[in-house]
């Protein structure tokens, strides 16, 4: 899996961009009690370019769909990511 380096550096990149996590700091644990309107809710759109950062950097189909799985990215019997529960 050679390209979980650069999907950890998007992934920072993009957390670093709220303003909420310093390089190298891990994001606090949500806590799932948000409504809809959550601040840290996981966005379609977010799920959406998380998924072509890890497309982007995997191997071959099998890869990708290990990485996004691992990472939560597959939807999952309710058509739900499980980032976004």
């Amino acid at each position: 899996m050679s390209g979980s380096l650069e999907v950890r550096q998007f992934l920072m990149r993009y957390e670093g961009e709220s303003g909420t996590a310093s390089p190298g700091a891990l994001p606090a644990q949500r806590n799932g009690a948000g409504g809809t309107n959550d601040p840290n809710r996981i966005t379609d759109d977010q799920v959406r370019r998380a998924r072509l950062a890890v497309a982007s950097s995997a191997l071959d189909a099998a890869d990708c769909a290990e990485l996004l799985d691992m990472l939560g990215l597959l939807p999952g019997a309710d058509g739900v990511a499980p980032v976004q529960r």
